[in-house]
């Protein structure tokens, strides 16, 4: 496959991915808002800075509210991670590599983009925010279900993959840090009704409350729900789950074209170390260090596979 192909649907999946994931880190923030409104700029400061967008952020807004932080992270296009960005820049990629979709997976995107593209013609309310995020998250689904449901399972499908799960990795990390990366108020918070309830948050942001409820059927603990969120293997936005699939994907090319190249020797490394780790050493080095040294290795392979795969050039 030509290495301008494969990078357009390795972008144009990594970019539906963000869409939805941007909505995620959203309904995080604005959830833990609610339960602090004391300290809520802190909060929305926070998902700011979660979305790897705080030096965008300050060249247009001097305060963190509601309002500006949801504008800037859904409609902005000078923000080039608004979900209106992301939308334009999946759907220009689909278009860049039409002829390697099916028409199900072309129409799918097509209709995300037309329905994004109207929902946020004008600045959503906080009232709306809700709703919205809900038919963004839907409108990516939409997509992700004609791939699943129309696509062959070539290099097609594994670059499409690749870039849906690197995304996915790296969002799923990043909402889980909203919660550490602003202190609570005061350390007698933790354990606290105030802790648990910012905690199942975060839960119900990646789509995991109900599965977590089953399998932990009692009380809620911060410890087992990063546990259930960054390794076990049956979720799937955890972050072993993620890197699981991306092993597979990348073995599956290295098959199919019969070479194996220096991002298949990045990608086995980060997935035995989550294999390997247990969430009381996580917490022992510390769960922000240690989703930041998360995301650092992530970006890295995302890196490599575009060289390796010549995405550009």
């Amino acid at each position: 496959m030509l290495g301008k192909t494969a990078g357009g649907l390795f972008w144009m999946f990594r970019f539906l991915e963000r869409s939805e994931n941007t909505a995620r880190l959203l309904d995080a923030g604005f959830r833990i808002a609610l339960t602090r409104s004391s300290a809520s700029e802190n909060e929305w400061a926070s998902v700011v800075a979660t979305a790897g967008s705080t030096q965008a952020y300050a060249t247009k807004y001097d305060e963190y509210n509601a309002r500006n932080v949801i504008d800037f992270l859904l409609r902005d296009r000078a923000n080039p991670s608004s979900v209106m960005s992301v939308i334009d820049g999946a759907r220009n990629n689909a278009r860049v590599v039409r002829t390697a979709l099916t028409r199900e997976v072309w129409e799918a995107t097509n209709e995300c983009w037309i329905t994004l593209k109207g929902l946020l013609s004008q600045p959503v309310s906080e009232r709306d925010l809700p709703d919205v995020l809900g038919t963004i998250r839907q409108q990516s689904a939409l997509v992700r279900g004609a791939l699943h449901g129309t696509m062959l399972r070539n290099d097609i499908f594994d670059f499409a993959r690749l870039g849906t799960f690197l995304e996915r990795a790296d969002n799923t990390a990043r909402i889980l840090d909203v919660k550490y990366y602003v202190l609570l108020p005061s350390a007698s918070f933790v354990g606290s009704s105030l802790d648990n309830v910012q905690w199942e948050s975060i839960l119900r942001s990646v789509s995991a409350q109900r599965a977590f409820r089953w399998l932990n059927p009692g009380e809620v603990n911060p410890m087992s729900i990063a546990e259930f969120i960054i390794l076990d293997q049956r979720l799937p936005r955890s972050l072993v789950f993620c890197y699981k699939k991306i092993v597979d994907n990348l073995g599956y090319l290295e098959e199919d074209y019969g070479l194996r190249l220096d991002c298949h020797d990045r990608a086995i490394p980060i997935l035995k170390r989550l294999k390997e780790t247990s969430i009381h050493a996580i917490f022992d080095q510390g769960l922000h260090e240690f989703i930041t040294a998360f995301i650092r290795d992530n970006m890295a392979l995302g890196g490599q596979i575009e060289q390796d795969y010549r995405f550009i050039g």
